[in-house]
């Protein structure tokens, strides 16, 4: 019974209780595919139950895996894709704090999207964050609630995902050569560009998308969008 309220595994070598990093990537990017074909499920189709019944299933896993994440169902098959790969142990406690962020984002989008439905933009982009973290996580294994738990922690945190705990110089395929900089800056700012002109440009086709690029849209560009739509209605009269 001692060892169901231990949280992480004991690993020779390791002064702290440890998760597998890989599995918990594996489990990241599991929920943010379920995550964003739920989204554009509701926003291309207009149905939400696939939306709630995704919620559903991200805060119960995030409550489990805050207790005990080694029941935890996406962790489980996480593990399934990576069991035959080395693990990668970082500190269970970080990974504790940072699920429990996750959980306290699901737990407001439990309530007003599957038990009282009130959807709005500002709930949507509660949603997107969620997805942010979760690819982050997989992709990049970047554990941002990870890093907020090392302002919080007095004491020097060890064994963070990919290492970032430790102070180290880094190697030379890890640093950019002005050329590089370059077009990596150019691509970002590229696809940014081109996110915003999409939103603000092209002509919007659902709820969603018109609320997101009202959000992105400057008062005078309201005012007008409005008076446009006057002067179509009076014409059409």
């Amino acid at each position: 019974m001692s060892s169901f309220f231990q949280y992480g595994e004991k690993v020779d070598g390791y002064d702290v209780l440890v998760l597998n990093e890989r599995e918990a990537r594996a489990g990241a990017g599991i929920l943010f595919a379920l995550g964003l074909l739920s989204l554009m499920n509701a926003v291309a189709l207009g149905h939400v139950i696939v939306t709630k019944i995704f919620i559903s299933f991200f805060t119960l896993d995030f409550l489990i895996r805050v207790i005990q994440p080694r029941y935890s169902p996406s962790l489980l098959i996480g593990r399934f894709f990576v069991q035959n790969q080395r693990p990668e142990y970082v500190g269970a406690t970080q990974k504790r704090f940072a699920w429990a962020i996750g959980l306290l984002l699901a737990i407001p989008m439990f309530y007003l999207l599957v038990i009282d439905f009130q959807p709005n933009p500002i709930k949507v982009l509660v949603c997107i964050i969620c997805l942010l973290l979760l690819f982050f996580e997989s992709a990049f294994s970047i554990c941002v609630g990870c890093k907020l738990f090392e302002i919080f922690k007095k004491d020097p945190v060890t064994h963070c995902p990919g290492g970032v705990c430790e102070v180290r110089a880094k190697e030379p395929i890890q640093r950019f050569n002005l050329t590089q900089k370059i077009i990596a800056i150019v691509t970002v700012l590229s696809f940014s560009f081109g996110l915003y002109s999409y939103f603000t440009k092209v002509e919007s086709k659902t709820f969603l998308a018109k609320k997101v690029k009202e959000m992105m849209m400057s008062k005078a560009e309201l005012e007008a969008q409005e008076e446009a739509e006057l002067q179509r209605e009076f014409d059409e009269f």
